[in-house]
């Protein structure tokens, strides 16, 4: 599902123009960014929560010539998939 797609089916069930939801889908996508890079954790409970993960600094390979790189280290989102959302997929 697209983003579009989803302003589309969000604006059907709760009877608002897409214009009016693609607003609030866009602010719950930024609130979440927000926080993450704030260094906060975002759950929503029955779905799924979303934090930040370190990654260490590590060798890697260039696949082109085989040289050894240095991949720095970084911080990267996460999403764990809540109980209720694990069920509902694994249901299907």
């Amino acid at each position: 599902m697209t983003k579009a797609e989803l302003v589309e089916k969000v604006a059907e069930k709760m009877q608002l123009t897409k214009q009016q939801t693609e607003t609030v889908v866009n602010i719950l996508l930024h609130s979440i960014t927000e926080a993450l890079s704030e260094g906060d954790q975002v759950e929503l409970r029955g779905f799924g929560s979303f934090r930040i993960r370190n990654r260490h600094p590590r060798e890697g390979r260039n696949p082109k010539t085989g040289d050894t790189v240095q991949i720095p280290a970084k911080r990267v989102p996460f999403f764990k998939a809540g109980k209720a959302l694990r069920a509902m997929v694994d249901s299907q």
